[in-house]
């Protein structure tokens, strides 16, 4: 069974808090099945933009950059994946050590 996007947003958002990480959702999505892009701004100018992506060899689901640089040119692309994907969620993430959780348990796969 595959979990809601508006369930793992919540569940996310809850672990990033546990954590002391803050995040916010820019953009909701469709609550059923929109993708969910996470961009993590390190407060410094610089920001990436990860999605989730599927291997079609092996089946495996993994979180791989879609973007990184400069905050400005990281917003104009998720902007530009907004213009193509209306059902779209962006959770914006902030930490000046550059942690999002995306690496551990339960959110890696």
């Amino acid at each position: 069974m595959k979990l809601t996007a508006d369930i793992w947003v919540s569940a996310y958002l809850t672990r990033l808090r546990l954590a002391g990480i803050p995040a916010f959702v820019v953009r909701r999505g469709d609550a059923t099945a929109g993708a969910v892009l996470v961009k993590l701004n390190t407060l410094d100018g610089q920001a990436a933009c990860y999605q989730r992506s599927f291997d079609l060899m092996t089946g495996a689901r993994r979180w791989v950059t879609l973007v990184e640089g400069d905050e400005a040119g990281v917003d104009a692309s998720v902007a530009r994946q907004r213009g193509f994907d209306p059902d779209l969620w962006v959770i914006e993430v902030e930490d000046k050590a550059g942690r999002h959780l995306l690496d551990e348990p339960g959110l890696a796969d």
